[in-house]
């Protein structure tokens, strides 16, 4: 069996079967006997499934906002923007199956053409940091490609995944299109890797399991989709408006308790103004209200468990080349609690400033000059996202197009629109959600030719 824990209370929520291979087999099974179906289906009609999916979440928002809650831990107001997130990415996919389309190609002696076609039996494997939203941003364009899907959540977060299931079967998503499996992602997710009747895996999650899944879909030439983590730098010139950055700075990290993996987590600084930034900084650290996922009133909620919230502490803790220089205030008792921190200065070469922390610690490191500003946010192995703050229009453009990062925000720190594509540069993967690109993902181009002569 899978005991949920509640990350606020460390009091078990719901106890669950345990899947295993055997579990996975049988989705895939479903998911295979589904697809003929689904795939088939009129493009109009199939829109009209996805758009009576996007109301049902829409309608369930508020019991699908208090389980996320209680199990992620997260604020409930977060929680209710996640599930808006949720129905506007299925509304958003659900006018795609109408526009899926391909290229007329002049050629000698008849006419070519394109169609996108899906891809069959697709593999999600989401994260426990955002539970329903991430396997939306893969459902969505998977199932308005034509596809149909076996969705593997993480396993200290699978009940808004499974609730999901039965929203979609009560909005007339048939039967077998969706399925849901809960279970450990070294037996479950390693199945779907490897399993020959899978065609795609999409794959959220640690940069090393990643590694592990590419390597394990190559057996099957399967196509993959790779977002990984993160060590998103948040560039703060002089010129900036520096009470604007600093009272934003907070949000980019410590929003979902730092569980983000396009998290802001380095913090680099012109010396010039690092005194007058820290001082902004501090008082809106100190400002952060920590407490009860379930309270109106809470901007951060616990770790997801008692062993994350271990290494996380083990960047603070006894970290002489990272001394902490702002610490927030956190709940006493039960529940994962960690105030949110800033260790300041921060040498780049020190473990905190090059290793995701994935929690509510953030580096401050200052620099000279832009030209040391660019060197110091591409000095890591990933390539996420980030953030510039400058009143220099042409000095944002240059350094925008300087750092090596997927998604790049200049006075701002949001990473994420339904709209626009979202993904990695270097090892923070390959492949883009979200946006019209996502919906390349899950298709396959086919070329046909049609002699007239």
């Amino acid at each position: 069996m899978i005991q949920v824990i509640e990350p606020a209370t460390e009091a078990v929520l719901e106890e669950l079967p345990r899947g295993g291979i055997e579990e996975i087999d049988a989705a895939v099974d479903r998911a295979r006997e589904a697809f003929p179906g689904w795939r088939a289906m009129a493009p109009g009609e199939r829109a009209s499934r996805l758009y009576a999916l996007a109301d049902a979440v829409a309608d369930r928002r508020e019991e699908l906002a208090v389980l996320e809650a209680r199990n992620a831990g997260k604020p409930i107001a977060d929680a209710r923007g996640e599930m808006d997130m949720v129905a506007a990415t299925f509304r958003y996919y659900a006018g795609a199956p109408e526009r899926l389309l391909g290229d007329t190609i002049p050629v000698a002696g008849g006419q070519a053409f394109t169609v996108r076609e899906p891809l069959g039996v697709v593999g999600l494997i989401v994260p426990w940091n955002f539970p329903l939203t991430i396997a939306a941003w893969k459902l969505a364009p998977a199932l308005a490609a034509g596809n149909t899907v076996v969705l593997k959540p993480a396993e200290l977060t699978p009940l808004t995944a499974l609730r999901f299931a039965r929203v979609a079967l009560d909005a007339g998503i048939p039967e077998g299109v969706v399925n849901v499996v809960a279970g450990p992602g070294s037996v479950c997710g390693q199945r779907l890797v490897e399993h020959p009747h899978v065609a795609k895996i999409a794959f959220t999650g640690s940069t090393e399991v990643g590694r592990s899944i590419a390597a394990g879909a190559a057996a099957t030439i399967k196509r993959v989709t790779l977002e990984l983590g993160g060590k998103s730098p948040n560039v703060v010139f002089a010129d900036a408006d520096l009470e604007a950055a600093a009272a934003a700075a907070p949000s980019a990290v410590f929003g979902n308790a730092g569980q983000d993996c396009c998290a802001r987590s380095r913090i680099l600084v012109q010396r010039s103004v690092l005194d007058r930034f820290m001082d902004a900084l501090e008082d809106a650290v100190e400002s952060i209200r920590v407490g009860d996922p379930l309270s109106e009133e809470s901007e951060m909620g616990p770790l997801i468990s008692a062993a994350h919230r271990e290494k996380v502490s083990s960047f603070v803790n006894g970290s002489g080349d990272a001394p902490v220089a702002i610490r927030g205030s956190a709940p006493d008792g039960p529940g994962y609690w960690f105030a949110p921190t800033v260790l300041c200065p921060v040498d780049p070469g020190a473990r905190a400033a090059r290793e995701e922390i994935f929690g509510p610690v953030a580096t401050v490191i200052p620099f000279g000059d832009e030209n040391d500003a660019i060197r110091l946010a591409n000095d890591t192995v990933y390539g996420l996202s980030g953030s510039i703050w400058t009143r220099d229009g042409a000095r944002a453009l240059r350094v925008a197009r300087a750092i090596d990062a997927g998604v790049l925000s200049i006075n701002s720190n949001t990473s994420v629109r339904v709209a626009t594509p979202f993904g990695g540069f270097k090892q923070s993967g390959y492949g883009r959600e979200l946006g019209p690109h996502a919906l390349d993902a899950y298709t396959e181009v086919k070329s046909i030719y049609y002699a007239t002569s």
